[in-house]
C-alpha cells in the first residue's frame, strides 16, 4: 500500500507543475492588468492620475514591468515557501485571505458532498431493487430534472419557495448576526444558513450518483457469483450488502472523484448567490480588481485541492480492490 501511495504521489507533481505554468500563462494573456484597473478605479491614481509616468512607476512598484519569465520564477520561488504573493489592493498576503475564506467554501462542499452520498447512494440502490416499477420511474424522473435544471435556477428558485413563500430557511448569509445563541444555538442557527446553499450544490451530484449507483448495482446483480451467493441461501440483505455493493461501488467512487472539480466551480456560483463567505466572491472581487496575485493563487489552491481530493478517491479505490494496487 505504501509504494501504491508513493506512486500516485510521484505521478501528481508534472500534474501540479503544469497548473503552476496555465495558471501564470492565462493570467499573462487575460487583457489588461492591475493598474488599469487602479486607473479605472482611480485606486493609488487619483482623479486624472493616469498620465504614463505615474503608469510606469506604479508598474514597477506591483513586479508589472519585468519579462513574464522573471514574474513566473520569482513566483515559482515564493510558492516554494508557501508565499503566495501580496494582494494588490489591500496588502493583505494572499495566502491568509484563502486561508479566510477557503474553510467555509470547504465546509459548504462538504455538506453538499455528504448530502449526495447519503441521498444518491441509497436512493439509487432502491431504484435497482425494485426496477420498471412506480418508484423506479419516479426516481428516474426526479434524477432527469436534477441534472437537467441549473444550479442558479434551481437556487433561485429555492430561495423564492423555501424563504420567501415557507419562511423556513434564511435567504442568504453565513450565520445570524449579533446574536449568541451558545454552542448548540450556534451550531443550529448556520446549520439553517448552510441547508440551502448545500442542497442545491449537491442537487446534480445527488442525482448524478444515484443514476450510476443504480445502473452499477443493476450490472452486479445479475453476475454469476451473485447467483451463487443466493443459491447458498444467503438473505437478500446478506448478498446485497456483502457481495453486491462491494464491486458496484467501484465505478460510484470514481464518479464522486470526477464530481468535486464541478462541484468546487459550482460552489463559487452558489456562494456568490446566498453570500456565503467563501472563495466565489472572493475570486469575483479579484477578477473586477485584476489582482493577479490573487487569482493565481486562488486558482492554484483551488487546483491542487482537487488533486488532492483525486489522489484521496485513487486511495480509496485501492482500499475497496486491492488488485488495483498492483496493476
Amino acid at each position: 500500500m505504501n509504494r501504491y501511495v508513493l506512486r500516485r504521489i510521484v505521478q501528481m507533481l508534472p500534474v501540479l507543475f503544469g497548473i503552476t505554468v496555465i495558471t501564470f500563462t492565462f493570467t499573462e494573456l487575460a487583457p489588461g492588468d492591475a493598474v488599469s484597473a487602479m486607473i479605472l478605479m482611480d485606486f493609488e491614481t487619483g482623479a486624472g492620475g493616469d498620465d504614463g509616468s505615474h503608469v510606469e512607476k506604479l508598474r514597477e512598484k506591483y513586479g508589472l514591468d519585468t519579462p513574464p519569465p522573471v514574474r513566473y520564477l520569482q513566483w515559482m520561488g515564493g510558492l516554494l515557501q508557501g508565499n503566495l504573493g501580496v494582494r494588490i489592493r489591500s496588502k493583505i498576503p494572499v495566502a491568509e485571505e484563502i486561508a479566510r475564506r477557503m474553510p467555509a467554501t470547504l465546509r459548504l462542499m462538504a455538506a453538499a458532498m455528504l448530502i449526495s452520498i447519503v441521498l444518491g447512494i441509497p436512493l439509487g440502490i432502491f431504484s435497482s431493487l425494485n426496477q420498471y416499477t412506480t418508484p423506479d420511474y419516479v426516481l428516474t424522473f426526479l434524477t432527469f430534472i436534477g441534472i437537467s435544471v441549473p444550479g442558479f435556477f434551481a437556487a433561485i428558485g429555492a430561495i423564492y419557495l423555501f424563504s420567501l413563500k415557507l419562511g423556513w430557511l434564511p435567504t442568504s448569509g453565513y450565520s445570524t448576526i449579533g446574536k449568541d445563541f451558545g454552542f448548540w444555538g450556534s451550531l443550529w442557527d448556520s446549520s439553517r444558513y448552510l441547508a440551502l446553499p448545500a442542497i442545491v450544490l449537491g442537487l446534480e451530484t445527488t442525482a448524478g450518483i444515484m443514476r450510476y449507483t443504480r445502473s452499477s448495482v443493476l450490472e452486479v446483480v445479475r453476475l454469476d457469483y451473485i447467483t451463487v451467493a443466493r443459491s447458498k441461501g444467503l438473505s437478500e440483505k446478506v448478498v446485497i450488502i456483502r457481495h453486491t455493493l462491494r464491486n458496484a461501488l467501484l465505478p460510484v467512487i470514481t464518479i464522486i472523484g470526477l464530481r468535486l472539480p464541478s462541484l468546487f466551480g459550482g460552489a463559487l456560483i452558489i456562494e456568490t448567490i446566498f453570500n456565503w463567505p467563501g472563495m466565489g466572491i472572493l475570486y469575483l472581487d479579484g477578477v473586477a480588481t485584476r489582482d493577479y496575485p490573487l487569482i493565481m493563487g486562488m486558482v492554484l489552491v483551488s487546483a491542487f485541492t482537487i488533486v488532492f481530493s483525486n489522489l484521496i478517491t485513487d486511495l480509496t479505490y485501492g482500499t475497496i480492490d486491492p488488485r488495483i494496487r498492483y496493476e
